[in-house]
Formats: C-alpha cells, sequence, structure tokens
C-alpha cells in the first residue's frame, strides 16, 4: 500500500513503528486493544536490506562480511555483508544441493550439487580448485575439517564420504540407514563429525567408528569457538557444553518443527527457525529468554546465519535474502572482529562500458574479470584469465562471445574468457604500451604507444590501421573510444620568443571503408565528449573530474572511496570508473550537462 500512495506512510507505518510517540501512547493507554506483531525485547528486530533472486535459494554460509548463497539454478552469489550488493558469481552447477560451507580461515568454499557433486572454490579467483565424484544421490550437506585436509559429505544415497582435498579421492564411506540430512565437523577436532540421518544424530571418528550413542534431532549447529553446541528435536532445543556435555539451557518455540539453527559469533546468541519466523534468544544471562521474534518471509526459510554479533541473514523459498539487526535499530550492521575476507577485489586496472547491453565490464589486477548490471549494480558473472600483473588490459561483449585482451611480454594475448582458452597473440614493434582498448563494436584492439596509435583486428590479428604522424601524446592520455573512433589528447609545443605547449583533442576514425584513418576536425566530432581532468592517473592523489571539452567546464567530480580512481568512462547517460580497493562505481548521470 506503501508503495501505491506513500500517504500511508502515515495512516498504518508511523503510529505502529516502536519509537513513535503514537505507538508508544496507543500500547500505554489502549495495550488490550492494540496488538504489534514483536518479540518481547523493546524494538523490533529490523529487516535492514531485502534482495530479491531470480531463483530460489537453497544454502547460505557466511564467512566475515562475505555472504555465499546456493540457488536452485545451480549458481552461487557472493554478497558483501556490509552493503548487500553482489560482488561475484560462482556458476557450474545445474542445481545446487543445498550444502554450502567455508573454511575456517575463508579462503576456500565447498558446496554441493543435485548432480552428485561436491566442488571446492577458491574464493580469491572464483574458480574451481577440484570436483569431487562418488556419490550416487543428490549431496545435500558439506563441511570441510578445521586443518584444512578434509571435506565430509552428506547424500541421500545414505552415506557420508570422506574426500582427501589434496588428492580428491574418496578415503572412507560410512552408511547410514536414511538419507544423510547434515554432516558436519567439530570445530576444534578434525578428526570427528555429527551426522543426521532419519531424525538421528550421530557421532563418528574419520576411520567411520561410531564413537557415540546415537540421539534424536533433526538440527544441530555448533558455535564458531566449538564450546558449545545446540541439538534441536521438534519445537524443542538444548544448548550444551561441548566438552562436558552439560546443558546451559532449553527452549521451546510454539507449533512450529525447527528447520535451523545457528549461533551468533560471540557466543551471545542463538537463533532458529521455524516455518516463516525467526526466534532470536539470548543464552548469557542466568534466565536465558527470548530477546525478539522476527518476521518478514512469506515462505518457509531455508537456513540463516550470523554475520556479525548484531546481524542476521536468513534465505526463504520467497526468492529473498533478508538481513537483520539484531537488538538495534541502525541502519547497518556492525562489521564482525575478523580480517578482512579473502574476498576483497584486486585493484581495477580499466572497465568497460556498453550501456546497449546494459553492463559494465571490470578488469582486476588479478586477472579476475567482472561484468556487473549498470541498473542494479549486481555482478552477473565473474571469470578468471592469466592476466594476473598485467597493467593495460580490456574486455569486450562481442558476437562471439566474452573476449579479453592484455599485453604482456611484447605482444597482446586475445583470450575468450567465457571458454578459458588463447584465441591468438599479436606481436608488438615494442614493449612499452601506454594503453590497450578493444572498440565499440568488438571488432578491433587498439594499442597506443610512443607516439602512435595501432589497432589489430580481433578476428584476425592482422593491423587494419595506424596512426604514426602528428601525435605528441601526453604520458597519461587516456584512449577513449566510441565505435571505431578514437579520441586522445595531443600536446603541441611551440617554438617561439616565449615557450608554449597547447593540449588538444583529436579524434581518428579508423571505421571508414577503403580508407587509412582519417583525423576528424572539431565540427565532425559531433558530439560533447567528456575528458577525465586532475592530475596524472599514476598520481596517487587522482580523483578525476568530468570535463566537457566543449565548453571547458567540469561537470561531475567523482567521488573518492577508499582509494584512488584508477580508471573511469562516460557515454553521455552512464559514468562508470574503477578502484584500487577493487570498487567499481556506476551513475547515471545523463543530468549534468544541463
Amino acid at each position: 500500500m506503501i508503495c501505491g500512495s506513500p500517504s500511508y506512510i502515515y495512516d498504518f507505518a508511523l503510529p505502529i513503528s516502536p519509537s513513535s510517540w503514537l505507538h508508544q501512547f496507543y500500547s500505554g493507554k489502549f495495550s488490550q486493544e492494540i496488538k504489534v506483531a514483536k518479540g518481547v525485547s523493546a524494538g523490533w528486530g529490523a529487516c535492514f536490506r531485502m534482495i530479491s533472486l531470480d531463483s530460489e535459494p537453497k544454502a547460505l554460509a557466511c564467512w566475515g562480511d562475505t555472504v555465499a548463497v546456493g540457488l536452485d539454478s545451480g549458481s552461487i552469489i557472493i554478497l558483501s555483508a556490509i552493503t548487500g550488493g553482489q560482488v561475484a558469481i560462482l556458476s557450474g552447477y545445474t542445481g545446487h544441493g543445498g550444502g554450502l560451507v567455508f573454511s575456517p580461515d575463508g579462503a576456500l568454499l565447498v558446496s554441493s550439487s543435485r548432480n552428485y557433486t561436491v566442488k571446492l572454490w577458491d574464493m580469491q579467483t572464483g574458480g574451481v580448485i577440484k570436483t569431487f565424484q562418488g556419490h550416487t544421490g543428490w549431496v545435500n550437506s558439506v563441511s570441510i575439517s578445521a586443518d584444512c585436509t578434509t571435506i565430509a559429505s552428506g547424500s541421500f544415497d545414505e552415506s557420508v564420504r570422506l574426500w582427501d582435498i589434496q588428492t580428491g579421492e574418496c578415503h572412507q564411506i560410512i552408511e547410514q540407514e536414511d538419507d544423510v540430512d547434515y554432516v558436519c565437523f567439530f570445530p576444534l577436532d578434525p578428526k570427528h563429525l555429527i551426522s543426521i540421518s532419519g531424525g538421528e544424530i550421530w557421532q563418528w571418528d574419520i576411520s567411520g567408528r561410531r564413537i557415540a550413542p546415537e540421539s534424536n534431532g533433526s538440527c544441530f549447529a555448533f558455535s564458531l569457538d566449538g564450546t558449545l553446541f545446540v541439538v534441536c528435536d521438534g519445537p524443542v532445543f538444548e544448548v550444551r557444553r561441548s566438552d562436558s556435555k552439560e546443558i546451559v539451557a532449553t527452549f521451546s518455540i510454539p507449533n512450529d518443527e525447527i528447520r535451523c539453527c545457528c549461533f551468533s559469533p560471540d557466543n551471545q546468541v542463538i537463533a532458529v527457525a521455524a516455518d516463516t519466523t525467526v526466534y532470536i534468544w539470548d543464552i548469557t544471562s542466568t534466565d536465558p529468554h527470548l530477546l525478539e521474534t522476527t518476521i518478514g518471509h512469506s515462505l518457509d526459510i531455508f537456513s540463516l546465519a550470523f554475520s556479525s554479533p548484531s546481524s542476521l541473514i536468513t534465505i526463504s523459498r520467497d526468492k529473498s535474502v533478508k538481513f537483520w539487526q539484531i537488538e538495534t535499530l541502525s541502519t547497518d550492521p556492525v562489521p564482525a572482529d575478523l580480517k578482512s575476507p579473502p574476498l576483497a577485489s584486486a585493484p581495477v586496472k580499466s572497465i568497460t562500458l556498453q550501456e546497449k547491453a546494459g553492463i559494465a565490464i571490470s578488469n582486476h589486477s588479478d586477472g579476475i574479470v567482472r561484468i556487473w548490471d549498470i541498473s542494479t549494480g549486481l555482478c552477473r558473472a565473474s571469470f578468471q584469465t592469466p592476466a594476473k600483473d598485467c597493467h593495460w588490459m580490456d574486455t569486450h561483449l562481442t558476437d562471439g562471445g566474452l573476449i579479453s585482451v592484455w599485453c604482456t611480454d611484447g605482444k597482446i594475448c586475445i583470450w575468450d574468457t567465457e571458454k578459458g582458452r588463447l584465441l591468438r597473440t599479436v606481436q608488438l614493434p615494442i614493449n612499452k604500451v601506454m594503453e590497450l582498448r578493444i572498440s565499440g563494436d568488438g571488432s578491433t584492439v587498439f594499442c597506443l604507444y610512443q607516439e602512435s596509435i595501432w589497432a589489430w583486428s580481433l578476428q584476425t590479428g592482422e593491423i587494419v590501421g595506424t596512426v604514426t604522424e602528428g601525435l605528441y601524446l601526453r604520458h597519461d592520455s587516456p584512449l577513449t573510444i566510441d565505435g571505431l573512433r578514437v579520441w586522445v589528447w595531443s600536446r603541441v609545443e611551440y617554438q617561439s620568443m616565449f615557450y608554449r605547449r597547447v593540449e588538444s583533442l583529436i579524434c581518428w576514425d579508423f571505421g571508414i571503408p577503403g580508407s587509412s584513418p582519417v583525423e576528424l576536425s572539431e565540427t565532425s566530432k559531433n558530439r560533447p565528449c567528456m575528458d577525465f581532468v586532475g592530475g596524472p592517473r599514476k598520481n596517487k592523489s587522482f580523483l578525476p573530474a568530468v570535463k566537457d571539452t566543449v565548453s571547458g567546464r567540469v561537470v561531475f567530480q567523482l567521488p573518492e572511496r577508499l582509494t584512488r580512481c584508477s580508471d573511469a568512462q562516460w557515454d553521455g547517460q552512464y559514468l562508470v570508473a574503477g578502484y584500487d580497493s577493487g570498487e567499481v562505481l556506476i551513475l547515471q548521470c545523463n543530468h549534468v550537462l544541463h
């Protein structure tokens, strides 16, 4: 209703807001008549962010500020727990099986699939390290040992398999009497693990020997430090100490059966989910009690996890990921007290804007290529290329697919990014390259070095045009591409009584059939052109501004983030910029010329 008419905010939202005087007045004066769905705490469990998905989420895992969500479509999306933004997508499955877990150091991610396989991912590159095959049923749960040597997987083929991470071989099969719903290593003991099958909890060592009698339970979780664990059975759950098995607290929820549970990182709070509701309990006081109840999903909750002591994440059959603030109404979560996750992106070396395709493509110093949706800001896909530590790199979506180019050892490499194979190389006359760009139509790669511009065909690797005279390029001159037109800044030095240097923007058209590149006059350029001014791009203090080269007016100043901006592009409607922090800025600013 609020979306249809904002005035409903006053009629319906403000009166029941926990912090409004109106709510306090009514709840005090007419407490028997005014009912608000909330827990027993003074505030509500605030959902401060929701992400809608195209596919049903099946699994959830957190490490620090990094969130992984496994989708029914088979993809795994990587989100930031701080911003909620999508920073990567891992592809390679036909359907996700429901198992997802980070290694203790956050460097690895283990996932399961409906195609009976388990995959080990490198979180630095987003690539698959190994695929483990052997199950004959849907793999429903996975875990990785504390020493990162063994992976455990539980399947609907009624078995738990233990895999050697180094060799990829299965060195132990533990047979069960029913489908395995859950498997987990002890956090402090890589030689012992828990499995849940047919509503019973079993404890094993890695040799397949049972080390404790079975007990009833449908849901189980360890605390982050391994000192506590929780066992859920129907609507009842018990919190116990791992060493002595002493019961710390026993709780129950009304009516529903608990589907999943987790501890907060500081062991202060435990959350359980049943149906569409999450119950959050304080387990530290002498009288453990319910803190609050979060209500917001419209269908069953599949999984939940804490990203910090005060931030909870849930996924649901309603195709959404929700971020909840626990015991506070601030708008952003408190970061976990952990070092930065290894997923933090490497510096952006170049960025390409393709507005017609609705994407921006960032090229990072570690060879990662990421595709961003310019309308939503979400990462559609990420790919690993061999272009590590190459200063000049560009990627373009063409009719033939996603093509990357970079310069190394005196040659240009042309790479099929999606298939991961080298298409061809082009030998350069010299080693020193000032910039490398793919044309707007994806047919040509332009190279700028010394006082010349060279153009090669991406299809054949043959030279299609050169400009070798009349250029006096400034050292940090950016190469701006529009179709097959190339703009560069050239300087002219006048030797007279007074030394004077004049810089001008010149344009060459490489797309005129049967002709060498033609220099266009000022009137032939026929469009306002933007330049990024503010100092040499290698200067650490460089914060480029967008300048209208027709009027000479600075129309927009790029905002500073963690570090300097390393590259930017503008097409008259969108501006994209890449930063040394690995962040990508996308701005819709077609109004700046008015």
